[in-house]
C-alpha cells in the first residue's frame, strides 16, 4: 500500500520559533526532499508573504523527479465570490499543479473566528474547490481543527469533507490543529470519517501533546493513506508530525511504501541537512536520526549489542543512514571500549599491550577532568595516536588572547586572539577579533589554517557547553568543555578539561579541526 509523504517543513515548519527560511533555503530544501522521495513540498503562502512567489516562481525552473511543489491558502472570504479572493488569485499566480487549502470544520471557529453562518461556512469550502478546480488545480483540502469539531459535531465536520469532495478535493486531511487529541480518538474519528466519503483522506498533527507521531500512525491504521508533517517535526508551538519518525516507522515497521526504498538511508543525513539550514540542532535522541538513537552506554546494554545488535536496537542502524556509538562512561565497562577498539583493529582483544595502554591512557584523562562519553571526535583521535596511526596536520607555536568588557554595553565582550602555527616547515601568523576570547581563538586560528587547508570553509562550530567539574578549588576549578562541529553533513563532538578555560576549549577546537581534516 503506497502512502503520500506531504511535506510541510516550508510553511508550517517555518512557522516555528526561530526558524527563518529564505527563498535560496526553500529551494534547497525542496530539492533535497524530491532526492528523498517525499510526494508533495508544501513551500509557503503566496497570497500573504511575496517571498514566498518568488520561491515558487524559482522552483517553477527546476527538473524535480519526485516532489510536487504545493501553493498553500485559505478558502475566499466570506460575502465576496472565489474570483474576487486576492488570496485564491496569488495561489493560481503561484502556478503550481496542486494548491492545498484549508477551512473550517469546528461551528466554534466559524462562528467566532469567521463571524459567519454554517451554511456560509460551506459555500466558502464549495466555491474555493470549485474556483481552483476550473482552472485546472488539483486540490488537497485540510478540514482544520477536524477533531474538535467532530468531537463538538460530528454531523457538520464530516458535511465539511463532504462538501469538499463533491465540489473536486481529490484529498480530504483531518487536522488536529491544536494537538491535544490522542491516538484513540484519533483512530476512531478517521474510520468514521473514511466511512461518509469515497475521497483520498489524509491526516496532519500538531504535537502539543507529544502525540503526534502516534497519532499519524493510528490514523495510517485506521485508514489514512496522506501523511502530513515536517521532516524534523519543527512547527508553531510544540511543532508537527516528525516525518523521519513517521516515514520508518510505516516503511520499516508496517511495511507500507512511502519512498523509495534506496532513500531510507539517507535519511539520517537528509535530517542533518535541513537541520542545518534552518539553523537548529538536531537532537541528540530524535527516533533513527538523532545522534544518540543508537548509542548504547550501561555496560551489560554495550555487551549484548557488541554480541547480538538485536539485543538492545530496534532495527541496524544502517538502514538509516545513522550508526551505532558506545557512550564511554563509568557505567561503560571494559566491553565498551573493546567494542570501540574494533572499528580500529579487529585483532586487539583485552590483553592486547595496545588496549591496555589505550585503558590507561583513559584513566589518567579522567582523572584530570576529561570524560568521552559525548566526544567520540577525540576519542577516535586519541585512539589513533595511541596506535601510532595519526599524522599531525599542524602545530600551534605560540597563541595569545586579549578580552576587554565594555560595562557601558551590557553583555558587550570584544576579545583578539594571534595565532602562529606551523605547517610543515611553513609558518603562518594572524590575528582576528571575536565576541569572546573563544570565538576570537577560533577565527585566528581558522584565518592561519585556511591558508593550507581551504576545506576548513565548510567546517563550523555548532554548540559550546562548558562545565566546572572541581569545586572545591575555587577560581582554579578544572574546566570541561565540550565543541560539537558540522560540516552540514556530519556532525561530531570534542573534549578538552584544563584549570583554564581558553586552554580547555583550544585543546577541544583542536580536536575538532584535526578530526575534520583527518577523516574528510
Amino acid at each position: 500500500m503506497k502512502i503520500e509523504i506531504f511535506d510541510s517543513t516550508l510553511r508550517d515548519g517555518a512557522q516555528g520559533e526561530g526558524i527563518s527560511f529564505s527563498a535560496d533555503d526553500k529551494l534547497k530544501i525542496l530539492q533535497r526532499l524530491d532526492a528523498f522521495g517525499v510526494d508533495y513540498v508544501e513551500a509557503g503562502n503566496p497570497g500573504s508573504n511575496p517571498k514566498d512567489m518568488e520561491f515558487f516562481r524559482k522552483a517553477a525552473k527546476l527538473k524535480l523527479k519526485n516532489a510536487k511543489p504545493v501553493a498553500f491558502g485559505s478558502t475566499r472570504r466570506k460575502s465576496i465570490t472565489a474570483e474576487e479572493d486576492e488570496n485564491l488569485a496569488a495561489l493560481l499566480e503561484a502556478d503550481t499543479e496542486y494548491v492545498a487549502v484549508f477551512g473550517k470544520s469546528w461551528l466554534l471557529h466559524v462562528e467566532t473566528i469567521l463571524g459567519t453562518t454554517p451554511e456560509e461556512n460551506l459555500n466558502m469550502i464549495s466555491d474555493t474547490v470549485a474556483f481552483l478546480k476550473s482552472k485546472g488545480k488539483k486540490v488537497i483540502f485540510d478540514a482544520e481543527h477536524y477533531f474538535d469539531g467532530f468531537r463538538d459535531n460530528a454531523e457538520y465536520a464530516i458535511k465539511v469533507l463532504q462538501t469538499a469532495e463533491k465540489a473536486g478535493a481529490s484529498v480530504l486531511v483531518l487536522c488536529d490543529t491544536n494537538g491535544g487529541c490522542f491516538p484513540d480518538e484519533i483512530a476512531e474519528t478517521t474510520a468514521k470519517s473514511k466511512a461518509a466519503v469515497g475521497a483520498k483522506i489524509g491526516i496532519h498533527c500538531h504535537n502539543d501533546s507529544g502525540c503526534a507521531v502516534a497519532c499519524t500512525m493510528a490514523a495510517v491504521k485506521a485508514g489514512a493513506a496522506h501523511v502530513q508533517g515536517t521532516f524534523i517535526g519543527i512547527g508553531e508551538r510544540c511543532g508537527n508530525t516528525n516525518l523521519s519518525t513517521v516515514i520508518p516507522n510505516l516503511q520499516l515497521k508496517m511495511g507500507l511504501d512511502c519512498v523509495p526504498k534506496h532513500s531510507m538511508q539517507s535519511l539520517t543525513e537528509t535530517a542533518r541537512y535541513i537541520a542545518e539550514i534552518a539553523n537548529i540542532k538536531l537532537t541528540g535522541t530524535m527516533p533513527y536520526v538523532g545522534g544518540n538513537a543508537f548509542g548504547h552506554k550501561g555496560g551489560m546494554h554495550a555487551d549484548g549489542v557488541a554480541k547480538n545488535p538485536k539485543t538492545f536496537e530496534h532495527i541496524e542502524p544502517e538502514k538509516v543512514g545513522n550508526e551505532r556509538s558506545f557512550l564511554l562512561s563509568e557505567v561503560s565497562g571494559r566491553s565498551t571500549v573493546l567494542s570501540k577498539l574494533e572499528a580500529f583493529d579487529r585483532k586487539l582483544d583485552k590483553n592486547s599491550p595496545e588496549t591496555m595502554r589505550i585503558m590507561e591512557r583513559l584513566k589518567k584523562l579522567e582523572s584530570r577532568g576529561y570524560q568521552f562519553e559525548a566526544a567520540g571526535a577525540s576519542f577516535e583521535l586519541l585512539v589513533l595516536k595511541e596506535l601510532g596511526r595519526f599524522t599531525p596536520f599542524f602545530n600551534i607555536e605560540h597563541f595569545h588572547v586579549i578580552s576587554t568588557q565594555n560595562y557601558e554595553i551590557e553583555g558587550v565582550e570584544k576579545a583578539n586572539a594571534m595565532v602562529k602555527i606551523k605547517v610543515g616547515e611553513e609558518y603562518e601568523i594572524t590575528a582576528d577579533e571575536g565576541d569572546g576570547p573563544v570565538n576570537a581563538l577560533d577565527r585566528a586560528l581558522r584565518k592561519a589554517l585556511e591558508v593550507f587547508y581551504p576545506k576548513l570553509r565548510k567546517m563550523h562550530l555548532v554548540d559550546y557547553k562548558v562545565r566546572v567539574i572541581a569545586a572545591g578549588d575555587s577560581t582554579a576549578a578544572v574546566t570541561r568543555v565540550l565543541i560539537e562541529s558540522t560540516d552540514g553533513k556530519s556532525v561530531w563532538t570534542t573534549v578538552g578539561a584544563s584549570k583554564d578555560i581558553i586552554d580547555a576549549s583550544l585543546i577541544a577546537l583542536l580536536d575538532s579541526i584535526e578530526y575534520f581534516l583527518h577523516n574528510k
